[in-house]
C-alpha cells in the first residue's frame, strides 16, 4: 500500500512536509532535544525536526526498507534512521525527550499498543505527539477522490478512509490519555494544499500508493477514466489554471509524568 519513497513523495509527502512544520511548532521540538520519530515515511518529520534540534538526534522508525533508503538520502547530519515497529520500539525505555508520530498511527493494527511504546521511550517530562489526517471531511484531496469513487461504484464505499481509525476529532487524545500520556491537548491543523494543475492533482493517485491509489490500480482503463471525468467535474481553477484545495489533520500531544 505503502512502499515506494519517490511515488509517496509526489502523491502525499510534499503535503506531509508542511504538515510536520505545523505539528512540530504544536509539540514544541527545541534545539538540543532528541527526538523519535515513529513511522517516519520518507523523513519528513525527521528532517524538520533536524533542522530545529542543533546539536540534537534525531531517530527514525519505519517498517519500510525503501522509505528508510529514501529518507537517509535527504537527511539531516543529526538524523539517523532504521527500519522497525512502532509497535515494539527497539529502544530502552525513557530514551528520548519527545516521540513524534505523523500519519501512520491510524495505519498500525495495535495502536494502542503503539501510543504506550511512544510514552514508554520517552523520558519523564518529555513529550509525546501525533497527527493523522481527517479522512471524513477535512482532506479535500482525498475526499473528493473518494466521493466520486463512490458515486461511481457504491460498493467501494467500504474502502473509504473515512473508516480509518483514530481520524476523527478526539480520538488521538483518547488514544493518548489511555497510554498515560498526561496534560493532553488536541487541536486541528489545517494546511493548504495548491495544485499546479489537474494534471497535477490526478497523476500522482496512478502511482499506487495508500487505500485511494490502490483502488484505481484495481480498476480498468475505461473505469479510470470515468472516474477522472467525475473527479475533474467536481474540481475548480483559479484564473492561473491551479486547483486550491485544504487539508485538515487531528493533532494530539502530552507529556510524561515525572
Amino acid at each position: 500500500m505503502f512502499t515506494q519513497s519517490e511515488s509517496y513523495e509526489r502523491f502525499m509527502g510534499r503535503w506531509s512536509r508542511v504538515l510536520a512544520k505545523a505539528l512540530l511548532d504544536f509539540a514544541k521540538i527545541e534545539e538540543g532535544m532528541s527526538v523519535l520519530d515513529v513511522g517516519c515515511g520518507t523523513g519528513a518529520v525527521s528532517s524538520e525536526a533536524g533542522r530545529r534540534i542543533g546539536n540534537g538526534s534525531v531517530v527514525g522508525v519505519d517498517p519500510s526498507a525503501e522509505y528508510i533508503a529514501g529518507a537517509r538520502l535527504s537527511a539531516n547530519c543529526n538524523c539517523s534512521f532504521e527500519v522497525g515497529d512502532g509497535q515494539r520500539l527497539p529502544f530502552p525505555s525513557a530514551s528520548f525527550d519527545a516521540a513524534i508520530s505523523m500519519l501512520a498511527l491510524n495505519f498500525m493494527p495495535d495502536a494502542d499498543a503503539a501510543a504506550r511504546e511512544m510514552a514508554r521511550v520517552t523520558r519523564p517530562g518529555g513529550l509525546v505527539a501525533a497527527a493523522v489526517w481527517d479522512y471524513g471531511g477535512g482532506m479535500q484531496m482525498l475526499r473528493t477522490f473518494w466521493d466520486a469513487v463512490v458515486e461511481i461504484d457504491p460498493q467501494a464505499e467500504a474502502l473509504d478512509e473515512k473508516h480509518l481509525p483514530l481520524c476523527s476529532e478526539g480520538d488521538l487524545g483518547r488514544l493518548f490519555k489511555e497510554a498515560g500520556i498526561a496534560e493532553v491537548e488536541s487541536r486541528p491543523i489545517v494546511i493548504e494544499t495548491r495544485f499546479a494543475s489537474f494534471e497535477d492533482y490526478w497523476e500522482p493517485f496512478g502511482e499506487g500508493q495508500g487505500p485511494a491509489g490502490a483502488y484505481l490500480a484495481s480498476l480498468t482503463l475505461d473505469q479510470r477514466r470515468g472516474l477522472r471525468d467525475n473527479i475533474e467535474d467536481r474540481l475548480t481553477t483559479n484564473s492561473a489554471g491551479e486547483i486550491e484545495l485544504t487539508a485538515r489533520a487531528w493533532t494530539a500531544r502530552g507529556s510524561i509524568a515525572s
